[in-house]
């Protein structure tokens, strides 16, 4: 075998795989039936203190609306802290004690220098902080949800990001998305013993962890969630995950919002994926299933990337390798069984199974989206919101 037909078959299986991993791994799950849970644990009856942190850049129409879904919860130990990033906040009026409006200086651009922005004003000592963005809605039961699996003994906890909006064909493909990354990222990567991937919010850790990993640390443009759960696991700290601790997300529903979005999103994973490499060595030589699988999966490229890597990998052996080309198909079909199984576990909208035909167009939008991802973080930081649902408007849908 020729040198260049070695390296043909290697970059093959290193693109393929990532189509019949999240299936390898969910049936690798649903035979362990490993314990997501540390057993024997007593939950804690005593509200714990959180700090909600809220942060928004230049966009304050939201703010009200998820700051009414937080003033809704079943709950009443907690701090909201709203970092208003380079925000006109006169109009802004909050008159519950509980709010405290931040407005910086000097523009900050980044969620870590928000976050510890607030940190530095706690009014007092909270043992907890989740972190919220402008776009979102809290369920009613979100600090509870939390608390179930902080009085476990986690200190790391992702809980799921629902669609706050399916108003759109791109809105409704975003979210299949989610769920897809949701279950088998979230879900089932934890049952497995490892640790869940963050997802930018609706995520909540102790506040000394928190401190102990971020504070005094340069994180600059996007993707502080990627630098974040990386230090968390490669200290072996597992990050729990919770379907019932819902925040509802704003989808993207433009195709503008979309690129800009995704932009930054794929300029991200260029930048950290390489530390997936030092998190897998970490787990080799720790012994430790927790670093090795959550570094595997870290090493996956965006979802339409390694779809469209493999498909232009099917239609070469069409002309030089029929025999991989069938391999090939039978790959996509367990990649398209597993996305199916994420869905129908998952409580999907019609309207999410309606959207699935026009994947092709949304993935040529991904395609533009590549293309400016080199320069995404100069020329955006934050995604434009257009959606300003309340909590009662969700809540009279579901």
């Amino acid at each position: 075998m020729s040198m260049i037909s070695t390296m043909w078959i290697f970059f093959q299986v290193l693109v393929g795989y990532n189509l019949i991993l999240p299936l390898l791994l969910y049936i690798i799950w649903m035979n362990r039936k490993a314990s997501s849970i540390i057993a024997n644990q007593s939950p804690n009856r005593s509200e714990a203190d959180y700090a909600i942190i809220i942060t928004a850049y230049e966009q304050t129409q939201t703010l009200c609306a998820v700051v009414t879904s937080i003033l809704k919860l079943n709950y009443s130990n907690y701090i909201i802290y709203i970092v208003a990033d380079k925000c006109d906040i006169s109009t802004l009026r909050f008159d519950d004690p509980r709010v405290i409006l931040l407005r910086p200086v000097d523009t900050l651009a980044s969620n870590v220098k928000s976050h510890f922005y607030a940190i530095d004003r706690f009014v007092r000592k909270h043992d907890r902080l989740t972190i919220i963005d402008s776009d979102n809605l809290v369920h009613p039961e979100y600090l509870n949800q939390l608390n179930t699996c902080f009085d476990q003994g986690f200190q790391a906890v992702q809980g799921l990001r629902e669609a706050k909006n399916l108003d759109t064909t791109y809105s409704c493909l975003d979210a299949a998305r989610d769920i897809y990354y949701h279950f088998y990222d979230g879900k089932v990567l934890f049952g497995l013993g490892s640790s869940a991937t963050l997802s930018g919010s609706g995520m909540a850790f102790t506040v000394d962890l928190y401190r102990d990993c971020l504070e005094n640390k340069e994180v600059s443009g996007a993707g502080f969630d990627k630098v974040l759960q990386s230090i968390i696991v490669l200290k072996d700290i597992r990050i729990a995950f919770t379907e019932m601790a819902i925040v509802y997300d704003e989808k993207t529903s433009r195709s503008d919002q979309l690129v800009q979005q995704r932009s930054r999103w794929i300029n991200t994973w260029f930048k950290y994926f390489s530390l997936g490499f030092t998190i897998m060595g970490k787990g080799i030589q720790n012994f430790s299933s927790n670093q090795f699988t959550f570094g595997l999966v870290l090493l996956r490229p965006p979802l339409f990337l390694f779809i469209l890597g493999s498909g232009i990998c099917f239609i070469c052996d069409l002309w030089f390798s029929p025999v991989s080309s069938l391999i090939w198909l039978v790959a996509f079909i367990l990649f398209v069984l597993g996305f199916y199984i994420a869905l129908q576990k998952s409580s999907t909208d019609k309207r999410i199974y309606n959207s699935l035909v026009n994947i092709p167009n949304f993935m040529f939008y991904q395609i533009v989206s590549l293309m400016k991802s080199r320069k995404a973080n100069k020329t955006s930081v934050a995604t434009k919101h257009y959606h300003t649902h309340s909590i009662d408007d969700i809540n009279d849908v579901k």
